[in-house]
């Protein structure tokens, strides 16, 4: 490691620490622990029982635009929309991945529950979108092929 990749991570690190001492924001935030439930699973079905999402139901609410063939699977564009009302997450999933939750975003109320993002896709696979809205999980899916390149 080098000085300045040192210095910068010790200032980051000081920056969260003092903002989590002053109360400003959770030690838990502060350490990214909240919302990790789920990226650890290898498997699909792990990720969809740590999210609770184990029952979704298809909905037609919720919309997940991805490109029908990726040219390049480093960098594979999700559009997730979710007409749910009082949606409050969007999760997104790449079933083959070797870790299969690839992002999950939170919405505070009154917030339009839409992301953009790219991912990297292992190989070919199914994208599936989750979103929860009053404690309960629709999804929508959709099958991307890649050409070149993955994160497997």
């Amino acid at each position: 490691m080098d000085r300045r990749t040192l210095l910068q991570a010790g200032g980051g690190v000081g920056v969260l620490g003092l903002l989590a001492a002053a109360g400003v924001i959770s030690p838990e935030l502060a350490l990214a622990a909240n919302g990790r439930a789920g990226f650890d699973a290898r498997e699909l079905d792990a990720a969809l029982a740590a999210l609770g999402a184990q029952d979704a139901e298809a909905g037609a609410a919720l919309s997940l635009s991805a490109p029908d063939i990726a040219e390049v699977a480093s960098a594979v564009s999700i559009e997730v929309v979710s007409r749910v009302p009082g949606t409050d997450r969007i999760a997104i999933l790449v079933a083959k991945n070797p870790f299969p939750l690839a992002a999950v975003f939170s919405f505070p109320e009154g917030t339009q529950p839409e992301v953009s993002t790219r991912l990297k896709m292992a190989e070919s696979a199914e994208v599936i979108a989750l979103a929860r809205a009053g404690g309960r999980f629709y999804m929508a899916k959709k099958a991307v092929s890649v050409t070149i390149g993955g994160c497997g």
